[in-house]
């Protein structure tokens, strides 16, 4: 469905539906940051309670992680915002 990093095809290259009047916007950046910010700041709070780090240790630490599951989770949350809206007939999707 996506050609690159998070830009959508126009049409899928296997059964030919038209993705081009998606709306996917914000919605998958507000939905990593909620996902990424519920699961690691729980872990800076456990890590630092637990082992006392040097304080550019932990931010460096969890910055790294923080970066590379935002990186990973936004594609894939672009697919599924624009596979949402196909399964909901949502902006032109149920249109014949």
């Amino acid at each position: 469905m996506l050609n690159g990093y998070l830009k959508v095809r126009d049409a899928c290259p296997v059964c030919d539906e038209d993705l081009s009047h998606h709306r996917a916007d914000d919605g998958p950046a507000y939905l990593t940051i909620l996902i990424v910010g519920h699961l690691m700041a729980p872990l800076i709070i456990w890590a630092f309670t637990t082992f006392r780090p040097d304080p550019m240790i932990l931010a460096s630490v969890f910055t790294v992680g923080c970066t590379a599951l935002s990186l990973y989770l936004l594609p894939r949350l672009k697919g599924l915002i624009v596979a949402f809206q196909w399964a909901r007939r949502m902006h032109g999707f149920g249109a014949t």
